[in-house]
């Protein structure tokens, strides 16, 4: 699985330690990169790409990494983004709607319940419907927004991965807290997986479940 480092990303090293918890290889992908290197998925991790200078993940979108992640998201390459990856996804037009500053425009660093809403994707196969899992949560511009039309649509698809067990603390819409294209390869959420992979590490393993359903999914394909 190749793992994207942009200038300003933090996160990638935490990515790419999930992967191989997973059992699977962490491929390095650097954000001037032409080619994905024969890797099977890719995550674009959490950070500040580029210092979030004018919008989060306005500059990476336009890194030439990304048009080999677009191409290759378009043929159904499993493609994750996190935190800021989900900032990019949606730039990109990978996956619909855009994240804003979160309500009450304050930095939030906190463990979150997350209700699994679709287990049906390349990177949500290992869960059950409605399970929760418990993952960190770190952002200012983490706020799920989209127009109503694309809410519903989003909402009657089935293509609302993941919600906030409770309210959403940054104020995202409907509580989401991540969504996925329409054929389930590209899932993009705000909370960080990687972050709860090992309960000596984290508060939970509960994250592990996204690097390993992805990996069972390549496998059997």
């Amino acid at each position: 699985m190749g793992v994207i480092t942009f200038p300003g990303t933090l996160d990638d090293v935490d990515a790419a330690r999930a992967v191989r918890y997973a059992g699977a290889e962490a491929v390095p992908l650097w954000h001037a990169d032409a080619d994905l290197h024969g890797v099977q998925a890719v995550i674009v991790p959490g950070g500040f790409s580029y210092g979030d200078y004018l919008r989060a993940g306005a500059i990476a979108r336009f890194a030439p990494v990304m048009t080999p992640v677009i191409d290759a998201a378009g043929q159904g390459m499993p493609v994750l983004g996190i935190c800021n990856g989900f900032q990019i996804l949606c730039e990109a037009g990978l996956l619909p709607g855009a994240m804003t500053r979160n309500a009450g425009l304050r930095f939030i660093c906190r463990d979150l319940w997350l209700r699994v809403e679709n287990p049906d994707t390349a990177w949500t196969s290992g869960y059950q419907a409605n399970q929760r899992i418990l993952v960190p949560l770190k952002t200012g511009e983490g706020r799920y927004v989209a127009d109503q039309r694309t809410l519903d649509e989003l909402e009657g698809d089935g293509r609302i991965v993941f919600r906030y067990d409770a309210p959403a603390p940054n104020g995202s819409s409907r509580d989401i807290a991540g969504v996925t294209s329409a054929n389930g390869r590209v899932v993009g959420l705000m909370p960080h997986p990687e972050h709860a992979i090992d309960p000596a590490t984290g508060p939970s393993a509960d994250g592990l479940g996204l690097f390993t359903s992805v990996l069972t999914q390549l496998v059997d394909n």
